[in-house]
């Protein structure tokens, strides 16, 4: 049995925003933040395995879920821009915590670095940076956006609900059936011929034109006064990106000048997923109430 969330849209900076609560208005405020072609259902598994009474906000980004999509190419910043209005929005008074998954973790721990004064804790959920770019692929990189915004981009389509809970199992065996029914109704869209399709805008899967700097995004977390949690998964992306490179693992991880770093073991990438009560867990014995 999972527990009910409620909805509502809201105004930010011009766009619809579709954001998700669960539980109840006058418990500590709790912001959880999803990852790349994703949308806010995927906290369900750990929500249900809090022990504590939160209220959790969880925003479907711009682009993603029954938020509006721009139909068009994306700029990253806004989502910068985007946290920043919805804590404006419901926590004007008071830090915030915030909770990131994978692109999620990203934009939480950049806005950290930008405006430490908003931010009281965060938690990065198997996020560390992604593998630079080195500058001599800048042609070939704005040359292949160029190419991809030439067409309309689209996503894989599914016959039904079905076919798309077995896709995810495929993809992350650690599922369990319930799991991916659930999550193949809560992050997908019946299209107007009846198949199904994730909810998010197929102009996501377009490349950015914009190289990844790593050392911009250190010199973000090098500004975050916010303690951080770190939680690693073992068969995930940080893992796998850093298990050979510790040096590059320690030199990023060092950017943070107050962090707790957690292994779950028998989690993938999506650890809020495979293991909702140990990220749960975690998750309670950090935060404040």
């Amino acid at each position: 049995m999972f527990l009910t969330s409620t909805t509502e849209l809201i105004e930010l900076r011009g766009l619809r925003y579709h954001v998700r609560h669960w539980g109840t208005l006058d418990a500590p405020k709790l912001f959880l933040l999803h990852g790349w072609m994703d949308s806010s259902a995927t906290f369900q598994f750990v929500v249900d395995a809090f022990q504590n009474a939160w209220h959790i906000i969880a925003p479907d980004w711009r682009g993603y879920g029954d938020s509006e999509w721009l139909g068009g190419p994306y700029w990253f910043p806004d989502y910068y821009a985007d946290l920043d209005a919805l804590l404006q929005h419901y926590s004007p008074d008071e830090p915030a915590q915030l909770v990131g998954h994978s692109m999620g973790a990203n934009i939480a721990a950049t806005f950290a670095g930008l405006r430490p004064q908003r931010v009281a804790r965060l938690a990065m959920l198997d996020f560390l940076g992604l593998k630079p770019d080195p500058a001599i692929d800048a042609p070939a990189q704005i040359g292949k956006w160029l190419d991809e915004i030439a067409e309309q981009p689209r996503l894989r389509v599914y016959p039904d609900h079905g076919a798309l809970a077995r896709r995810l199992r495929f993809a992350n065996p650690r599922l369990t059936v319930e799991q991916a029914e659930f999550l193949s109704r809560a992050v997908s869209r019946v299209t107007a011929d009846g198949s199904v399709e994730m909810a998010c805008d197929p102009w996501h899967k377009v490349a950015s034109p914009a190289l990844y700097r790593v050392e911009d995004a250190m010199a973000a977390w090098r500004r975050v006064t916010a303690p951080v949690l770190m939680v690693i998964a073992e068969k995930g992306f940080v893992n796998t990106r850093f298990g050979q490179e510790p040096d590059e693992f320690q030199r990023r991880i060092g950017s943070f000048s107050n962090v707790q770093i957690h292994t779950v073991a028998d989690a993938g990438h999506n650890v809020h997923h495979d293991q909702p009560e140990i990220v749960a867990g975690l998750l309670e014995g950090f935060l404040q109430r």
